[in-house]
């Protein structure tokens, strides 16, 4: 697997989309694109919602993309557009601090992270201006990643419009730390496969460090990918953090309970580290310290001999704040 993102020369008359994209560019600034970027979808095979615990999973990519056309711009500012007329045109200046409003999670700035995190990464003081028209196949808000996806992709063009080289795992790296702004707190599982995934093979995605392992399948098997139509927005609501927060106040339990320095463990993959415990002796000990009745903010503080702000502060998520 090549380190860094590929860079292929594509004839856009031969594909539909790409010349449609193209067109669309072309009436909306008045230009050719300069370069296309692309980050997939995916679907996890095995071990979902596991990835914020620090548990290695099975994601491959999905045909499903986002697709930009881009342009660099001497207007000194960042120019969106979508081909899906729900999703409203957005500019900022590159001379303006970017700001992510998690209160209000709208398209642009799930793009705007994406830019943010090549920003901080590399220290850019004043960004490229950038024209880009944004396609998506990925229906949204269906656990497909579309979210993610778009963070990649913006992330990947925001690299190349600015000449910057990133291999592929800095990138999932990067992508996964800046989508954080909008409140979203994943694991890293998204963004590592959207960047490493190869055709043809699902992937053995592992953390601390991050990496991918190949995982053949069956010759000729098909994966039937259902859509119920339900749409969940992780930004827009706290379902998606609740989960994130309750593993990680689980690990503080379980740590304190085995007499481990709690501090500096955030996810229940550390404990078990720590531990030196097998996944069955991780269940007997989950059991053993943790009750099945929901836990009270009193009884979390109690136990852990923290303050009511310390736990906000230091467990909680903005969205998670204001629960029982």
């Amino acid at each position: 697997m090549a380190s860094n993102p590929p860079k292929l020369k594509i004839e856009i008359t031969s594909n539909d989309r790409l010349k449609t994209l193209k067109e669309k560019f072309e009436a909306r600034f008045g230009e050719s694109p300069l370069f296309y970027a692309c980050a997939p979808g995916r679907v996890n095979l095995i071990g979902e919602h596991i990835d914020y615990c620090g548990y290695s999973v099975l994601p491959m990519a999905i045909e499903q993309n986002i697709l930009a056309a881009v342009s660099v711009n001497s207007l000194g500012t960042i120019q969106l557009a979508n081909t899906n007329p729900q999703y409203q045109d957005f500019k900022v200046p590159c001379s303006e601090e970017i700001v992510i409003d998690r209160e209000d999670p709208k398209w642009h700035y799930y793009f705007l992270c994406g830019v943010k995190g090549i920003q901080e990464k590399f220290g850019i003081a004043r960004l490229a201006g950038m024209s880009c028209v944004v396609d998506g196949t990925i229906p949204p808000s269906s656990g497909l990643s579309s979210s993610s996806a778009l963070v990649c992709c913006s992330g990947l063009l925001t690299m190349e419009a600015n000449h910057k080289s990133l291999s592929k795992v800095a990138l999932a790296e990067i992508c996964a730390k800046s989508e954080r702004y909008i409140g979203t707190e994943g694991g890293g599982m998204d963004q590592s496969i959207s960047f490493l995934a190869e055709k043809g093979t699902a992937k053995l995605i592992e953390f601390q460090p991050l990496r991918a392992t190949d995982v053949k399948l069956p010759e000729g098997a098909v994966f039937v990918i259902s859509n119920c139509c339900v749409e969940m927005n992780k930004a827009a609501s706290s379902h998606y953090n609740i989960r994130v927060v309750e593993c990680r106040i689980a690990t503080k339990m379980l740590a304190q309970a085995r007499g481990l320095d709690p501090r500096g463990l955030l996810k229940l993959s550390q404990v078990q580290t720590e531990l030196k415990a097998s996944l069955e002796e991780m269940l007997v000990l989950v059991d053993e310290v943790l009750h099945p009745e929901s836990y009270s903010r009193e009884e979390i503080c109690k136990v852990l001999d923290i303050t009511s702000e310390q736990l906000c502060t230091e467990l909680l998520s903005a969205n998670t704040q204001h629960g029982g």
